[in-house]
């Protein structure tokens, strides 16, 4: 089990200096000039190539990668060319809205999603798997941006039940600011609990039809009794990969969302950055996105050998 881990670890950190690797390159070769948007295209290039040299932006890229990661790997995450600020604060500062968002967000698909699925494939071909069907098509169609809007319109336009937009900050106090998140996080769940309704679903029905489901019915274990203690349990392999790619898309891909509610998050701030061709900002967010992919599913894959004891011998 150690040497899993050891390899499986050791394969995380390979992943994440590749991907830091791309991700410094790719950044580098999108078109625009930092420089010139900081002084405008009204400066001289002898105060162009000042600010660039003060940048960092003249020396070769092998080098400035170096620094970077090396930066990185210290805490050093540099300093915003646009808010003259580090890099570390700016992020911290909007994953205190982001990283609550998409936990409530998971947490709103997985209570509607996964009893919806599993009591759909118990009642396979009848109304209530039928009516989940067609809500999980619905709310897969729907993008999360409009559903949105329609959540504004109602709660906030009509009903004057909560708050339409922006955030008043944890320092406000709890019930404010999880009432602010409330309507996002509701827009960004929908369309992830019909996925995740497919897929308990799928898994659910898959399991049903094992042997040892069969055996636990033949020994006269009532059909509930058989469905929640022994083949919910063995279908949450599926279930939670599809946890973990829904937690890391809610995280990275909430950009739209938190600019209908004027949400100061780590998507936002993604899509400043890029409009601002504020590199360093750029790099840093998307790495951390990168590397919340990598551990999390590094997370999910230690899980499988946790609740499946053949995946333990197997490995």
């Amino acid at each position: 089990m150690i040497a899993l881990l050891a390899r499986r670890f050791a394969g995380l950190v390979i992943t994440l200096v590749i991907v830091s690797l791309l991700i410094f390159t790719v950044m580098d070769l999108l078109p625009g000039d930092p420089a010139s948007i900081l002084l405008g295209t009204s400066a001289s290039p002898e105060t162009l190539a000042a600010m660039r040299h003060d940048l960092g932006l003249d020396q070769p890229l092998i080098l400035r990668y170096g620094q970077w990661l090396t930066g990185v790997l210290s805490g050093d995450l540099g300093q915003s060319y646009t808010y003259g600020v580090p890099v570390a604060g700016l992020i911290v500062e909007r994953l205190a809205v982001t990283l609550p968002l998409a936990l409530m967000a998971i947490a709103f698909s997985v209570a509607i999603a996964l009893p919806v699925g599993v009591l759909a494939a118990s009642r396979r071909g009848r109304a209530f798997d039928i009516a989940a069907a067609l809500f999980s098509q619905i709310s897969i169609a729907m993008p999360a941006f409009w559903v949105a809007l329609l959540l504004i319109i109602l709660f906030s336009t009509m009903l004057r039940l909560m708050p339409a937009g922006g955030f008043p900050g944890w320092g406000a106090g709890l019930l404010p600011a999880l009432q602010a998140l409330v309507l996002p996080a509701v827009a960004l769940a929908m369309p992830q609990a019909g996925v995740l309704t497919r897929v308990a679903r799928s898994a659910v029905l898959e399991t049903m039809h094992e042997d040892f489901a069969r055996t636990a019915v033949a020994k006269g274990l009532s059909r509930s009794a058989v469905l929640w203690r022994h083949v919910v349990p063995n279908a949450l392999i599926p279930i939670l990969t599809m946890i973990g790619l829904q937690f890391t898309f809610l995280v990275a891909g909430a950009v739209l969302v938190e600019n209908v509610f004027n949400l100061p998050g780590l998507g936002r701030l993604a899509l400043q950055a890029l409009s601002q061709r504020d590199i360093i900002v750029m790099q840093d967010v998307v790495l951390f996105f990168a590397a919340l992919v990598i551990v999390v599913n590094f997370i999910v894959d230690l899980s499988y050998l946790a609740i499946d004891p053949r995946m333990r011998r197997a490995a």
